[in-house]
């Protein structure tokens, strides 16, 4: 669980913060499909006996790779805000149609991390569910073939 959470976050780090650089609202996508992968690949090195450990190792490892798509999210939005400035943004936003005063420096970069954090937040949890749905996935393709049968029970024929 460890090492595959570990291999999606390191992922989500360095494809997310690229993304989050240009469209941070793309970053729950990524997350969709680096959740499932983080579960099956937890369920491809742990390899648990049963649908249970397969959901457990696979929503672990969904939630340490959540944990890279936050620190992707706080290092694109801190860069992207500090690429427009308060008073471009409020240009931005009067180009849109939307009248606002130029804003406070402070409230600005405030928001901008209270934003990046509240997705990153969201994306943790979202991936530790699809983990659980990629442990389940990698037991019904595969870990349920690869199970040990029963041994026989003394005395019995066969």
């Amino acid at each position: 669980m460890l090492k595959s959470g570990l291999i999606i976050g390191a992922v989500m780090l360095v494809i997310g913060g690229g993304i989050a650089l240009l469209l941070p609202a793309c970053i729950p996508c990524l997350a969709l499909l680096a959740g499932v992968g983080g579960g099956y690949l937890a369920g491809m090195f742990d390899t648990p006996a049963e649908n249970g450990g397969a959901v457990r190792v696979g929503a672990g490892a969904g939630a340490i790779g959540g944990v890279g798509a936050l620190l992707a999210h706080m290092v694109g939005g801190l860069v992207a805000a500090f690429t427009v400035s308060p008073e471009q943004a409020a240009e931005m936003m009067r180009q849109f149609g939307v009248e606002v005063e130029t804003t406070n420096a402070t409230a600005y970069y405030a928001g901008a991390i209270g934003g990046a954090c509240c997705f990153g937040l969201f994306e943790i949890a979202f991936m530790a569910g699809l983990g659980a749905l990629g442990g389940i996935l990698w037991y019904q393709i595969v870990g349920k073939n690869n199970t040990p049968s029963m041994p026989a029970a003394p005395g019995a024929l066969g």
